[in-house]
């Protein structure tokens, strides 16, 4: 219990005490002997001078009179100061008249000495007599060695410190008797009090309070400790009735947790059991949604390859056709067409949504641009049916968003469409607006509305607010649910109010980035109708027969010169024979798809600059990332369009060699 002599707590009061009274008696003598220092170094100064000015008038008359044996008796006097080791008379022209030595003394402290005063001193006094104030005689010089003031400033300082050091010692001895008595015993006697408390009972001991300590800190502190002891005591004894208490009801409780215990594992097995068939059916679904959509995205590109011929050979005819009631017909066939590519493409992309395969691009987009491009696609079909199309962008609607401007355009066109087709009578709006951090689109109709029950089924896939409705307005049902399936890819939220013969008002929240940079136009937007180039000779690598006739003869009308390759490998082939300008190369083909063939043409070094432009059906950002990863330069997707054939040979047509100068 009791602790070494180290750690009591009146050592280690005078420990502290003595380092802080010897810390601050250090300071107070390297003061004084600080002070001491300077005052010894003008004490020098001050007895030197006095003996150059009691020596100077006998010198100078010495000097007068030339009087050899005066001067060797003045200056051996001067030698009798114990710090003069060194004097001499020396006249106008610098010649020693008389001189006087010894040797500086030895002493192991010297080079104390001299760090402090310097080795010696010389001083330089002129002579002259009163009768002669303006002759002068010459000099009297004295050399000091410091080491006799020097030695009696060490001697002073070192007795400084060392009584300093005494005096310390002696407190440190008084401090710790007068600690021991008046602090660490009565504290030793209380501990000793405490350490024979029984621990079976401790609440049942007093402490007694020591002798001449009751109205202190000593007394004080054990005054508290029987109060706590006595407050023990009560609790102790509350302790013990609680616990007789407990022990009554310690059976029945054991008896409940048993059977709770038994009922909890029961209902535990019950519980894993159902999530055990849960994870399985969720499994199952899963694989089924993914092998759906699989599926269906592979059903619906083999559709789409003849389809988009189908479609390109109807705008080929319709181009070509003059007669009216003929392309009337083809006009028709084409938007029905037209409409099929749309249904399959919504199809497509519900599925890859579902599959987990639907990528977002992030690339700076207006979206001012954007709300007028679907207004003014839909404003004819409104105004087919006169109703007002309307449009409301916020003033203060920024400039530029970071986002995929073809998801957010498909959700804008999916609305409008829909508004339209829904309204017979009044308007449809478009408010666009952006708060709290997210852009807020909003179309609002006067159209047929909708019932709560319809509310709860318009977005799902393949269906309508009800049968009715279908019957008189036609459709899938697939654009709402499309909608929403990209609101909440974007991390949005799409939200609808309906009341029937009231209107819809549907509203879209995308947390979208404000972007500091400028938009990028799409492609069809980097071409310039007006723009021309010369003639060029074209690849076209493509294994549909269709395709072939419909490119073909688009790239024939604008002008430029055609050789077809059904695969990548007939592609290979036709650039050993002759030179093209561009590739327009189908990514997937038998034999050798384009990918495998790009990254054969990127291998020889005489087509490193040949422009590929990959042709797909896919638009998704991996599909793109894909074609240019392997060494395409740029992508148009199909049914081929003359207006994007057009812009991407623009944009990649090598530049016109002007004509040689004339001589």
């Amino acid at each position: 219990m009791f602790k070494s002599f180290r750690q009591r707590l009146s050592y280690r009061l005078t420990r502290d005490t003595v380092l802080v009274a010897m810390a601050v008696g250090l300071v107070l003598n390297l003061i004084q002997i600080t002070l001491d220092y300077f005052d010894a170094r003008d004490s020098m100064e001050r007895e030197v001078q006095a003996l150059i000015e009691t020596s100077h008038s006998p010198a100078s008359q010495i000097a007068y009179n030339i009087d050899m044996r005066l001067a060797d008796e003045l200056l051996d006097g001067l030698l009798q100061h114990p710090a003069a080791i060194d004097a001499r008379l020396i006249d106008n022209e610098g010649q020693t008249m008389s001189a006087s030595s010894e040797s500086s003394p030895e002493s192991r402290y010297r080079w104390a000495s001299d760090l402090l005063f310097g080795a010696d001193r010389v001083f330089r006094e002129n002579l002259r007599v009163p009768q002669l104030a303006d002759l002068p005689l010459g000099q009297l010089v004295v050399t000091i060695d410091t080491y006799h003031y020097g030695i009696r400033f060490l001697e002073r300082a070192t007795y400084t410190l060392v009584i300093g050091l005494l005096k310390s010692l002696a407190l440190s001895g008084v401090l710790l008797a007068i600690f021991y008595f008046v602090l660490t015993r009565p504290m030793l006697n209380v501990i000793n009090a405490l350490s024979q408390v029984n621990a079976s009972s401790p609440e049942k001991v007093r402490l007694p309070v020591p002798e001449n300590h009751r109205e202190d800190e000593i007394g004080t502190m054990v005054g508290i400790i029987n109060e706590h002891l006595e407050n023990m005591d009560n609790s102790v004894s509350q302790l013990r009735t609680a616990e007789a208490t407990m022990k009554n009801y310690s059976s029945q409780l054991e008896q409940e947790v048993a059977d709770r215990t038994r009922e909890i594992s029961e209902k535990n097995d019950a519980l894993q059991r159902g999530n055990r068939a849960l994870v399985k059916a969720k499994e199952d679904a899963v694989r089924r949604a993914r092998t759906r959509a699989d599926f269906l995205a592979s059903m619906s590109h083999e559709i789409r390859t003849p389809l988009n011929g189908v479609l390109g050979m109807l705008g080929l005819a319709l181009e070509s056709e003059k007669d009216q009631g003929q392309r009337n017909r083809l006009e028709i066939a084409l938007n029905a067409g037209e409409n099929l590519l749309g249904l399959l493409n919504d199809i497509l992309d519900i599925s890859k949504v579902e599959a987990g395969k639907l990528s977002l691009e992030t690339i700076p987009f207006s979206m001012r641009e954007l709300i007028d491009e679907c207004t003014t696609l839909h404003r004819q079909q409104a105004e087919g049916k006169q109703i007002q199309l309307i449009s409301e962008t916020d003033p203060d609607l920024p400039a530029c968003f970071l986002g995929d401007p073809t998801r957010t355009r498909q959700i804008i066109n999916n609305l409008l469409g829909n508004a339209i087709k829904f309204t017979d009578t009044g308007s449809v709006k478009v408010r666009t607006s952006w708060t709290g951090g997210s852009l807020r689109i909003e179309v609002i109709d006067t159209g047929i509305g909708m019932s709560d029950e319809g509310l709860d089924r318009i977005f799902s896939p393949f269906s309508q607010a009800d049968t009715g409705t279908t019957r008189l307005y036609g459709g899938t049902g697939l654009g709402l649910a499309l909608c929403r399936q990209l609101v909440e890819h974007m991390k949005g939220r799409i939200l609808v109010d309906s009341r029937i013969d009231a209107g819809t008002h549907f509203t879209v929240i995308l947390p979208l980035a404000v972007a500091k940079t400028e938009p990028r136009m799409p492609a069809s937007e980097p071409a310039d109708e007006s723009s021309k180039v010369s003639p060029l000779k074209i690849l076209l690598v493509e294994d549909n027969r269709v395709n072939q006739l419909v490119a073909s003869g688009l790239l024939r009308k604008l002008g430029h010169r055609v050789d077809m390759a059904e695969n990548g490998e007939r592609a290979l082939a036709a650039l050993q024979r002759q030179q093209y300008d561009i590739i327009l190369m189908d990514c997937q083909m038998p034999v050798m798809d384009g990918f495998e063939a790009t990254r054969t043409i990127r291998q020889n070094p005489e087509w490193a600059e040949l422009p590929v432009i990959a042709v797909t059906a896919n638009v998704l950002q991996g599909d793109r990332e894909h074609c240019l990863a392997c060494g395409m330069n740029d992508y148009i997707t199909k049914p081929y369009k003359r207006d994007e054939l057009r812009a991407v040979i623009e944009r990649w047509a090598p530049p016109a060699q002007e004509p040689p100068a004339a001589p």
